[in-house]
């Protein structure tokens, strides 16, 4: 696991939030490439989540042939990825806040892997406080409204920036246990000042 989580508000306890970006670690893990799959999903979020949502996505697996697969194998912004077992972990969490859509991985048919379709999106993003988009809308610095945050799902996306999860710390937290160094976390945002965030948290 690369990069400190501060666990976010939950259910059961008030804790400062803390939003993140997840991907894939720099270390020996296979990732997957996908084709056009992830510029569907993009033209979706785009289009304000309505109609109907892409659901053929193929992929095949990139690294060395001998390196263990990644089980969060995407880096993606828009478009995250987990192994049947990352899923699970969250699931009916997950489930309330998009749906989860099987990958056909070529020449690895038997491999269960799940693209995250967030559907659930929020009016949170303080864009008079936030960096404004770049050509491609992306937003570099994040200020959240905390009050309009939907701190009880494990991810969501924002109206200013609809191309991009954002995972609240606690699922954050959980997935890291998980799934160790496999996966790094980008601090995006947090209400504890003495958080720094992460310089270019969806960067490469």
């Amino acid at each position: 696991m690369t990069g400190q989580i501060l666990v976010s508000r939950s259910r059961e306890h008030e804790e400062p939030l803390s939003i993140y970006r997840l991907l894939p670690s720099m270390r020996e893990y296979r990732t997957l490439h996908f084709d056009n799959s992830p510029v569907d999903v993009m033209r979706w979020q785009l289009d304000g989540s309505t109609g109907t949502y892409p659901t053929n996505f193929t992929a095949e697996w990139g690294g060395h042939p001998r390196w263990t697969k990644s089980e969060f194998p995407n880096g993606d912004p828009s478009s995250p990825v987990l192994s049947r077992r990352g899923a699970d972990l969250l699931l009916s969490d997950l489930e309330r806040a998009g749906r989860l859509l099987p990958v056909h991985i070529e020449n690895a048919e038997a491999d269960e892997y799940l693209l995250y379709l967030v559907e659930r999106v929020a009016d949170c993003l303080d864009m008079g406080k936030s960096s404004p988009p770049d050509q491609l809308g992306r937003v570099r610095k994040s200020v959240f409204r905390a009050d309009a945050l939907p701190a009880d799902v494990p991810a969501f996306r924002s109206t200013g920036f609809p191309t991009a999860v954002c995972w609240n710390g606690w699922a954050a937290e959980r997935l890291s246990v998980l799934l160790g160094d496999q996966l790094e976390v980008r601090l995006v945002w947090s209400e504890d000042p003495g958080l720094v965030p992460h310089p270019n948290p969806w960067g490469f």
